[in-house]
């Protein structure tokens, strides 16, 4: 089965079922990728794990994803899925400004779920944890409606302080790096059957944070930062509200088109086949897991960020080009986010 043609009939039913297996299988099949990492001196199999914590501080962070709610089988693979959640996890991480060091897994599954199914998570997600750079040091198994993934990550400072929401000052530079709008464009992509556009069909499937990117911005004296999640404009309103501040974002820097500041030509044509606005992507999309950060205006920003906005006194929110930004868009967790 090719990675471009996920087939949802791998779901549930074909074949061996997690049932035919069991709990002690199904837990076998989860932790079959799990290699050695001398930070765990105790990983899988005991009661718990036991995790080296050199900075003596454990940045820990926990998302799940749940089958309907944040992702399909007819549009991504179980590896997409593994390692998806795993990228999103790290990408927390990163944000305050740590490295990856473990991750447990909780995995949920109807008995009917195919054992083919938890046996590519378990592949996504050791890929995903391999290239976070961090352990799979265990986890759960439980019988559950549709299929859910839930990672806890655990972080390592290596004695930096920690990067906050509550950080950004007015005279700050507003910056970012990674891709904007890419993963919204690719959903979009996907849901029209549109296979002309593979290069954001593929930050939808399996984004891929910078995240060195963020221990580096922490070392360059970055004031506050987070990961575009959940959209541009509502995670910078995110550091805006634990600022007490005005963010406003530049119009300019932020326009994917041809002859702007800073195009984006793989945005611009998927926009121009959905006829779509590509800046309402960049604006509300989210989850490309790019890192925004803030930092003092004399800070030469580190290799990959370009400026996108300032941060200014004034009432707490979210501006574009000193206007209101708009309210609806972005993903929150109890509505439709079909908006």
């Amino acid at each position: 089965m090719s990675d471009n043609d996920p087939d949802a009939r791998t779901a549930h039913g074909a074949g061996r079922t997690v049932a035919d297996l069991g709990e002690e299988g199904v837990i076998a099949a989860a932790t079959r990728r799990v290699t050695a990492d001398p930070r765990v001196p105790v990983g899988p199999g005991d009661d718990a794990a036991v995790v080296l914590a050199p900075d003596g501080r454990v940045v820990v962070s926990s998302d799940a994803v749940v089958e309907g709610r944040h992702f399909r089988f007819d549009l991504s693979t179980p590896e997409h899925v593994g390692r998806r959640v795993i990228a999103q996890n790290a990408a927390d991480i990163a944000a305050m400004g740590a490295v990856c060091t473990a991750f447990t897994v909780t995995l949920g599954c109807p008995a009917d779920t195919a054992a083919e199914v938890i046996e590519r998570l378990s592949e996504g997600i050791a890929a995903g944890a391999a290239a976070a750079g961090g352990a799979v040091v265990g986890g759960d198994v439980v019988r559950t409606d549709q299929v859910i993934v839930s990672v806890t990550v655990l972080g390592d400072l290596a004695g930096r302080a920690p990067v906050l929401l509550s950080g950004a000052r007015p005279g700050d530079v507003l910056a970012v790096c990674g891709t904007l709008g890419h993963s919204a464009a690719g959903l979009a992509a996907l849901e029209a059957r549109d296979a002309e556009c593979p290069e954001v069909v593929a930050v939808y499937r399996v984004p891929e944070p910078p995240l060195a990117a963020g221990p580096t911005a922490a070392d360059a004296g970055a004031t506050a930062m987070t990961d575009v999640s959940d959209g541009l404009v509502r995670d910078a309103r995110a550091i805006a509200m634990a600022s007490r501040v005005t963010v406003d974002l530049d119009p300019a820097a932020l326009d994917p088109q041809p002859g702007a500041p800073h195009p984006d030509p793989l945005l611009a044509r998927a926009a121009s086949r959905r006829g779509a606005a590509a800046l309402d992507w960049v604006l509300t999309g989210g989850e490309d897991h790019a890192l925004l950060a803030t930092f003092p205006p004399d800070v030469v920003l580190p290799k990959g960020f370009r400026r996108i906005g300032r941060v200014l006194a004034g009432e707490p929110g979210v501006t574009v080009a000193d206007e209101p930004a708009p309210e609806r868009g972005g993903w929150t967790s109890f509505v439709s986010n079909e908006e």
